[in-house]
């Protein structure tokens, strides 16, 4: 009887243990979202254009994505996602103070739907149509209090070069900065109040980072413009929001109106584009890759940087190719060799 009881007792416990774990896994965690993988996407089917080819060949381009969720409350007290390949992402990370979901919501679609036109706009550039770029300008935002910089720039500030080399986005700016180590010093030239100067300001560690170097500053791109393309251009991302796919976009592009850019590779591909053709660093890396390897794409072009070691992390045998620029992403894949269909 008492070795019953005791059954009992322990079955109980059990009982107990798992309606826990199943209350705590259908809670939404405050603060964490989870990020998963989500399998590449071939542009192809996806992408109209007028005056486009009929595309026959093996190969593509691939565009990847991910999928998010609120975390559960179980994988926040836990510290790590369920589900495989995920990451755990504080939602301060995600959503700005203040910013709801439906708000970041309209951000991620006006982001997608810009990076489509400053794709459209670089592709027809280099395939020889006149489209009008008018370049952004790189301004002063603000100053962090400590920083090297606080001494020489003030919020309002326009930025003009970088040790000589010309400054037209922010994923420039960010180029040439990281190319120094922290502690080096840079030549800066600005323009406050209509009158331009040059000065010296050192380089520090970046403190989410001590390897990559900083100067200190916040900035934004105002202005920038494109004019009106001379074709019509549409993509259906399915819902899909943010700049992240513009790379991807551009090199499809070019397929699309006869370029032979994927030399019938698989290609995947993420970074935004920036106006002057810069590709900038995105986020959430490790699932975009293991999406681009479930795809059994051919090669991945990542921007440089630690984009790239990231996605070699992930990449299980997949061929990373870094990039810092649409022309460099289009070098790169000219020096691929030609793949031809396999035949039975």
């Amino acid at each position: 009887m008492r070795s019953l009881t005791r059954a009992r007792a322990v079955g109980a416990a059990f009982l107990l243990v798992a309606v826990a774990l199943v209350v705590l896994y259908l809670i939404p965690s405050n603060s964490y979202y989870v990020f998963s993988p989500d399998r590449a996407h071939a542009l192809a089917p996806l992408v109209k254009v007028s005056g486009a080819r009929i595309q026959t060949e093996s190969g593509g381009v691939y565009f990847v994505d991910v999928r998010f969720r609120k975390a559960r409350l179980l994988e926040d007290l836990l510290g790590r996602p369920l589900a495989h390949g995920a990451t755990l992402v504080r939602i301060s990370n995600v959503l700005a103070a203040g910013v709801s979901e439906k708000r970041q919501r309209q951000i991620d679609l006006t982001q997608m739907e810009q990076s489509q036109k400053i794709a459209a706009a670089l592709a027809l550039n280099r395939l020889g149509y006149d489209v009008r770029i008018g370049l952004p300008n790189v301004v002063v935002h603000d100053v962090v209090p400590s920083a090297p910089a606080r001494r020489v720039l003030r919020s309002g500030d326009e930025l003009l070069a970088v040790d000589g080399k010309r400054v037209n986005s922010l994923g420039r700016l960010h180029q040439l900065i990281t190319s120094h180590r922290p502690g080096d010093a840079l030549r800066i030239r600005y323009r406050r109040s209509g009158r331009a100067a040059t000065a010296t300001i050192r380089t520090v560690a970046d403190p989410a980072d001590k390897r990559h170097a900083v100067i200190g500053i916040l900035v934004e791109e105002v202005g920038g413009s494109i004019g009106k393309l001379p074709v019509q251009v549409r993509i259906d991302t399915r819902g899909v929001g943010g700049p992240s796919a513009g790379l991807a976009f551009a090199l499809d592009l070019m397929e699309e109106l006869g370029r032979n850019v994927d030399r019938g590779h698989k290609v995947a591909a993420t970074g935004e584009l920036a106006l002057d053709g810069s590709v900038l660093p995105i986020g959430a890396v490790k699932q975009k890759t293991i999406g681009a390897r479930e795809a059994g794409v051919d090669a991945f072009l990542v921007p440089a940087g630690e984009n790239a070691r990231e996605a070699r992390r992930y990449a299980g045998g997949l061929r990373i190719i870094p990039v810092r620029s649409f022309p460099q992403a289009l070098r790169a894949l000219a020096t691929l060799p030609e793949k031809t269909p396999a035949t039975a």
